[in-house]
C-alpha cells in the first residue's frame, strides 16, 4: 500500500500528475485543489495517496494534505460514491466548505458539483455527519494560486464533466470579474458562474 510520494514530477494537468520517484513515473489522480498547489513541471513535490485496487486496476489518488486524503477516504465509503466522484467533490468543495455542507445538510451546495444528485447529496449528509468529527478540521492554509491559467481552467471543468460550451462562457464570466486571478480564484468564480447560470 502506497501512502506518500515525494519526487519530481514529471507532467502536470487538472486531475492527473505524473511523479517520477527515483526513476519510477507515478500516475496520480488528483483534485483541482492539489493541482492548484502544485508546483511547476520538473520541480519537486509530496503528496499523500490513497491507493485503490479494484478487479480490474489499481490507481493511485493523491492529495496535497493528509485531511483531503481523509475525506476523500470517507467520501469512497459512501455507497455509489466512487474515486472519480470523490475527487469531483474535493475539487468543487474545499475541506473546510465540504465540512460545513456535510455537518449543515446544505443538500444545494452538494448537488452543485457535477454527479452528485439530491438523494447522493442526502446519503453523503447522513453517513459522514458523525464520522467527521474524528478529523481534524481546523482552518486549512492554501498555498498560493499560481498565475493566471485559463487553459487549466478550462480542462479542469471539462475533467468535472462539463460541457466545453458552459465551461467557456463560465470562464469568460470570470475572467471579466477578476483581470489577473490565480487559477483557483479563477475556478472557483467559473464554478460560481456555473452555479448561477
Amino acid at each position: 500500500m502506497i501512502a506518500y510520494l515525494t519526487g519530481q514530477i514529471r507532467e502536470r494537468a487538472p486531475g492527473r500528475v505524473v511523479l517520477d520517484v527515483h526513476g519510477v513515473g507515478y500516475e496520480l489522480f488528483i483534485p483541482v485543489s492539489t493541482f492548484s498547489q502544485l508546483p511547476a513541471a520538473g520541480q519537486s513535490a509530496s503528496l499523500y495517496v490513497h491507493t485503490h485496487v479494484r478487479e480490474d486496476a489499481l490507481q493511485l489518488y493523491a492529495f496535497a494534505t493528509a485531511l483531503e486524503r481523509s475525506l476523500f477516504e470517507k467520501l469512497i465509503s459512501v455507497s455509489n460514491v466512487g474515486p472519480k466522484l470523490a475527487l469531483a467533490v474535493l475539487s468543487g468543495l474545499s475541506a473546510p466548505e465540504l465540512a460545513a455542507a456535510i455537518t449543515g445538510s446544505d443538500l444545494a451546495r452538494l448537488t452543485a458539483v457535477p454527479g452528485i444528485g439530491k438523494k447522493t447529496a442526502e446519503r453523503i449528509c447522513v453517513e459522514l455527519r458523525d464520522k467527521l468529527a474524528e478529523l481534524p478540521l481546523g482552518p486549512v492554509t492554501a498555498a498560493p494560486a499560481p498565475p493566471p491559467a485559463s487553459e487549466e481552467v478550462l480542462s479542469a471543468l471539462v475533467n468535472l464533466g462539463y460541457s466545453r460550451f458552459l465551461a467557456e462562457k463560465a470562464l469568460a464570466k470570470a475572467a471579466g470579474q477578476a483581470t489577473g486571478a490565480g487559477f483557483e480564484e479563477l475556478f472557483k468564480r467559473c464554478l460560481q458562474a456555473i452555479g448561477g447560470a
